[in-house]
């Protein structure tokens, strides 16, 4: 990779390592995340269904288990509901209060998108910071397409800023205003398909569960792309929480504390890699340290 300075001269390169994956001889691997979604789908598919297009407008329980309202179709009951809805969680916000209690803005936004590898970038990364904005490029899919993360600090955005066209329109006006590719990062930033920018922000709750509804991943516990632990924590939620309700035979109590009672020191671990070390990758020791948590406590 090189690190650029605002006018594009490089200042610094390694063949050693990288901001987006640390060094390249450990044994992480990096997925795309169109790729590990349609992994997970397809191997999912045969035996769950998939509601596409839809959301949930309303949560009722009662003794028996959980009436679901739909925005386009009709009423379900559960036996329970969880929700892995991401950090503006809709489950969370209808089963535990307003997203505001529990989000904790951390100063910055990202944006990711894709594009054409416009700059011929063979296996290499290149990582550019000016003043209070900046951004990483990298090649993917051998070198054909590039996947471009830009960053900006900010104060939190007005929630309707985040709708429609007008956080891109604010991403597009900060790249062109930059010195170097800023032209045609701008022009890549308003023709991505894939086109994504939100908070970097934590989710920090004293419990995961209410009744028959539970939390997971970035809905309960999200700890920011500045941990590069968020894919990684919620499967790993994941798999507890369903070794946990599996070993419970049907409790959804028992499962539940038991998941949260082995999460906790998990999660917090990956969030303090993002409060501690803002300004880069988490070292592999604290990356140790968080595989290691979650067998610690049982």
């Amino acid at each position: 990779m090189s690190i650029l300075a605002p006018d594009g001269n490089e200042v610094d390169r390694s063949t050693e390592a990288t901001f987006s994956s640390g060094r390249l001889d450990s044994e992480d691997i990096e997925v795309l995340r169109e790729d590990l979604v349609r992994m997970v789908y397809e191997h999912t598919r045969a035996g769950v269904e998939h509601l596409f297009g839809e959301s949930i407008t309303a949560l009722d329980e009662d003794e028996t288990g959980v009436r679901v309202d739909f925005a386009y179709g009709p009423s379900r009951t559960f036996d329970l509901v969880v929700g892995a809805d991401g950090l503006h969680s809709t489950v969370g916000r209808l089963a535990f209060g307003p997203e505001e209690h529990f989000a904790h803005h951390l100063g910055s936004y990202l944006s990711v998108f894709s594009a054409d590898n416009f700059l011929a970038l063979d296996d290499w990364q290149m990582w550019l910071r000016d003043g209070d904005i900046g951004f990483g490029i990298m090649p993917v899919r051998g070198n054909t397409e590039l996947r471009i993360a830009f960053g900006f600090e900010s104060a939190p955005l007005a929630h309707d800023l985040r709708d429609g066209g007008a956080l891109r329109q604010l991403v597009v006006d900060k790249l062109a205003s930059m010195r170097w590719e800023g032209t045609r990062l701008a022009e890549a930033a308003r023709k991505a398909p894939d086109f994504y920018c939100d908070a970097m922000a934590q989710i920090r709750m004293d419990q995961w569960s209410r009744g028959r509804v539970a939390l997971l991943g970035d809905a309960g516990y999200c700890p920011s792309p500045l941990s590069g632990q968020g894919t990684s924590l919620a499967l790993v939620g994941a798999h507890v929480l369903a070794g946990c309700l599996a070993q419970a035979n049907g409790d959804h109590r028992t499962a539940y504390a038991r998941y949260e009672r082995r999460m906790r020191p998990f999660v917090t671990l990956n969030q303090a890699l993002a409060t501690e070390n803002p300004g880069g990758p988490a070292s592999e020791e604290s990356v140790t340290h968080t595989q290691n948590a979650l067998s610690l406590d049982g």
